[in-house]
């Protein structure tokens, strides 16, 4: 298995009303896990030309809450190369936050991210090998 790593690959997109899933506008984390999807996607269509499948998460940490109106941030790395397994590490930063307190649409850009959420995990691309 080789242990090079991946160019990374960052999506950003601004969590909508649509997105809130619970009282108070928070928004389920399930949603920051459909963009690491995304950037998986990327990146085994970036280093294998192909889409690929997820396998599974090994973790998933939430850090902090998301919520409609703030702008996240998702990126990712392969970290691990074998032979049609990909090692996959991800990162979801909210890098602008809604301040509905202020007014319906106010919103204030972070001096500095916030991590809200990181995972690894494993995908797989298909056998491209020639056969016998």
């Amino acid at each position: 298995m080789s242990e090079r790593q991946s160019e990374p690959v960052v999506i950003r997109l601004r969590m909508s009303a649509g997105d809130a899933h619970y009282g108070g506008n928070l928004v389920d984390g399930a949603r920051l896990l459909a963009l690491f999807g995304d950037v998986a996607t990327e990146l085994l269509i970036r280093s294998d030309g192909d889409e690929g499948l997820f396998a599974a998460y090994d973790s998933v940490e939430f850090l902090a809450p998301v919520y409609a109106g703030d702008y996240i941030e998702a990126e990712g790395r392969i970290v691990r190369f074998g032979r049609r397994s990909r090692g996959i590490e991800f990162e979801a930063r909210k890098v602008i936050v809604a301040r509905p307190d202020l007014s319906p649409s106010a919103a204030e850009l972070l001096e500095k991210p916030l991590v809200v959420c990181r995972a690894r995990g494993t995908c797989v691309v298909p056998d491209r090998s020639p056969k016998p």
